[in-house]
């Protein structure tokens, strides 16, 4: 079980949870290729998974998520170099930091292109290809602010919302054809980009995150919190009526 990905793609795999999942992918047995768009990182990545494991397991493939012209080639290229495809990770994340009275366009346009429109560049593809085979598995990592409108940082909300969407969308279309899409909803995690962040709690590290992400993906989940303490808690806020929920500041 614990090897029965043998091909995977993680996009967003330079650091935080991407990279934790790509070096527990490589443990497991698997050939990785990573995506993001800084070398020195994927790079350095690489080295430490292919290090580790003893060979070239590891593969660097340097892109920029908003790019969206360049993925079908690429998306291709990375599958030939595999030599198959059987998991995408959709990793790549971004999570500006807004004050409350803040409007920032640029700001919220960054977290749509890279939370939501990199992801429907990417998965749309996979989507593709592993129904044409009858196989595979897709996984989006969104996040619990996608389950309410929150005002403290409505882009961001807005397109782990959209991605939730999206995955539920993709997994109607494939599923009757065999292919897995895996929605992750994870709380906070111990990353560059919660680094600072004050009010955190159950704060977990990325190599758990990735593990129990894995362990989702293996069983075929539909909906996955990471933590699974999440869920009730989610479900207490999915409840609250909205003329109670616009007086919270979160």
């Amino acid at each position: 079980m614990a090897g029965s990905f043998r091909h995977a793609l993680v996009i967003g795999a330079s650091s935080g949870i991407g990279e934790a999942l790509a070096h527990r992918l490589a443990a497991d047995g698997a050939r990785v290729a990573l995506v993001a768009r800084r070398r020195a990182e994927l790079e350095r990545v690489a080295s430490a998974i292919n290090a580790a494991v003893g060979e070239e397991r590891a593969l660097v493939f340097v892109h920029d998520v908003r790019r969206h012209e360049e993925v079908p080639e690429l998306f291709q290229e990375v599958a030939r170099s595999l030599g198959g495809l059987d998991l995408v990770v959709y990793a790549a994340g971004v999570q500006a930091r807004v004050a409350f009275d803040e409007y920032d366009p640029a700001k919220d346009r960054e977290m749509l292109a890279v939370n939501l429109l990199g992801a429907v560049s990417w998965l749309d593809p996979a989507a593709e290809r592993f129904g044409r085979l009858g196989r595979g598995t897709i996984v989006g990592l969104g996040s619990v602010a996608g389950d309410r409108g929150r005002s403290g940082n409505p882009a961001y909300n807005t397109s782990k919302a959209g991605l939730a969407t999206f995955l539920e969308a993709l997994r109607n279309r494939v599923a009757r054809r065999g292919v897995k899409v895996v929605t992750v909803k994870c709380g906070f995690v111990d990353t560059a980009m919660t680094a600072g962040m004050g009010g955190l709690f159950w704060l977990i590290s990325a190599d758990r995150a990735a593990r129990i992400i894995l362990a989702k993906a293996r069983r075929g989940a539909v909906v996955a919190y990471v933590p699974a303490r999440w869920r009730p808690l989610m479900w207490v806020i999915r409840s609250i009526p909205s003329f109670l929920f616009r007086r919270l500041k979160v």
